[in-house]
Parts: C-alpha cells; sequence; structure tokens
C-alpha cells in the first residue's frame, strides 16, 4: 500500500478517488474535513500565514507519464487523465516529468488576455507550475511551495506561463531564492538548460513541431513570476465573479460559486477579495 503522502505531513487535506487508474473512470477529489472541495476554486492560493508561500496541487508526480489534470468541466472539478484521439494520453518523452506538475489554485490563464510581450491569448486553464524539489508527492497532493522563477511557452499558440517553484519542505528550499540559483546546485548545472528542452521538444514525439517561447527563451526572475502569478488570479477573480465575456466555460465549473464570489468551502464560506 503506497504512503498516504498528505497525511504524512499532516495536511488539512485529503484525497478520494473513483474507478480504476488505468481507464477513462478514474476520477480524484479533494477534499478537506472529509467534504469534496474544488482544487481550482476553494483552496487558497497563498498560505496563510507564510509571507510568499503558495499552494500548489500536485497534478502528475515526477516519473510518470499519464497527463493528469484537473478538469474544469466537471463538479467539484476533479483530477482526470485527459483523452487524446478516445485514449488515455500519455506524454512518453524522455523518461516522463522530470518533476512534480501542477497547478497553482485560484487562478486562470484568460484567455481573453493578450500578454504584451508573448503576443498571445492565455490558455483558459489554472497557471501551471513545477516542483524541483526532491521530496516525494502523488498526485492530487496539496504542497507548499516558494517562487523562482518562470518560462514564457508560447504552446500553439497560446500563452501557457511555466512558473518554476520549489516545496519548502526540501532541505535546500533555503538556499534557493531566484532561478539562477538552481544552476550553483550540486548535480543540477544544466536543470534549467534540461527543462527548456524538455517543454521545447515534448510534443515533437507526435509529430508536432517544436514549442516557442518568448523572451528568446530565457529565464525570468522571481519577481517576474510574482507578478505573473498575482496577474492570473486577478483573472480567476474577476472569472468568478462574472466579470468576463459570455460563453467561456466557467460557469459549469463553478456551480458551487455564487453570484456575488462567495466560495463555499466544505461546511464553511469566505469571500474572496
Amino acid at each position: 500500500k503506497k504512503q498516504d503522502t498528505m497525511a504524512a505531513r499532516n495536511s488539512p487535506y485529503s484525497k478520494r478517488t473513483i474507478g480504476d487508474p488505468k481507464q477513462s473512470d478514474y476520477r480524484l477529489f479533494i477534499q478537506r474535513d472529509g467534504v469534496d472541495i474544488s482544487p481550482f476554486h476553494d483552496i487558497p492560493l497563498e498560505v496563510p500565514g507564510k509571507s510568499d508561500v503558495f499552494h500548489m496541487i500536485v497534478e502528475i508526480p515526477k516519473g510518470s507519464t499519464a497527463k493528469l489534470e484537473i478538469h474544469k468541466g466537471e463538479d467539484w472539478n476533479p483530477i482526470k487523465q485527459d483523452i487524446k484521439d478516445g485514449k488515455l494520453r500519455h506524454v512518453e518523452y524522455r523518461n516522463g516529468y522530470p518533476w512534480h506538475y501542477g497547478a497553482f489554485p485560484q487562478t486562470w490563464e484568460d484567455p481573453e488576455h493578450l500578454h504584451p510581450d508573448t503576443r498571445a491569448k492565455g490558455d483558459n486553464d489554472p497557471l501551471d507550475v513545477i516542483d524541483i524539489s526532491h521530496v516525494s508527492c502523488a498526485s492530487g497532493d496539496v504542497i507548499e511551495v516558494k517562487i523562482l522563477g518562470a518560462l514564457a511557452l508560447i504552446d500553439e499558440g497560446e500563452t501557457d506561463w511555466k512558473i518554476v517553484a520549489i516545496n519548502v519542505e526540501d532541505p535546500i528550499a533555503a538556499k534557493v531564492n531566484d532561478v539562477e540559483d538552481i544552476t550553483k546546485l550540486e548535480n543540477r548545472e544544466s536543470y534549467l538548460d534540461d527543462t527548456h528542452s524538455w517543454f521545447r521538444d515534448y510534443k515533437t514525439i507526435v509529430g508536432k513541431p517544436q514549442n516557442k517561447f518568448a523572451y528568446d527563451g530565457k529565464y525570468k526572475g522571481k519577481e517576474f513570476a510574482l507578478e505573473i502569478l498575482r496577474e492570473n488570479h486577478k483573472f480567476w477573480q474577476r472569472m468568478i465573479g462574472g466579470q468576463v465575456p459570455k460563453g467561456i466555460w466557467y460557469k459549469k465549473a463553478i456551480e458551487h460559486i455564487v453570484e456575488d464570489g462567495t466560495v463555499f468551502q466544505g461546511t464553511t464560506e469566505t469571500k474572496t477579495n
């Protein structure tokens, strides 16, 4: 039996699953106090009481190939495996995902926002994040990370930011405060280059062209990444407040959020700012 990684770290969050992980009916729900919540909407972005520490939902653990993601169109936004051409999607590139991959709660890349530098609109998803730590994680884990930098991926014409972060439980987290610090770590001199090439080339294995990047493919630092994170949090606030054009998908995904922006968190409710 696999260790419950969230229980081991005394997390207030837990998980429940239905279906077979190798079948299309599999769903992983996040819970708090035994009640289903949305990892998209009901987990605060910032960790209360900790400066510049943020929640991350792990979708794909390091070394995995299954393309698991938060499902925007189902109640409580469970994690499920993406389906492509009627088949469960796997990313069979190199040895799978080289880091823990996931999303920030309460963020949204606005598909109507044209970023002036990327010259592309948002991809209509929560903001992506990679955790470079060596801390063991499983899909559905809610972890705490500090921000190091960002990579501006242009994925099939859409802005698809990749925020670089590290789990605060990793002993080396105290030694890295910006993205360039990563290359100073032992055995990680090529880590940033390897991450860049992974995102550039991972779709070529299925015959697609290389992905492109803004900023000539260079990483942006911590302060820039924090700006992107907070900007996408504001987009999420606008989205749940109904301040987006009609026809965008969000209504079905947030049925449990009422019109004034109240987010129901289990049996309690809080106001979004």
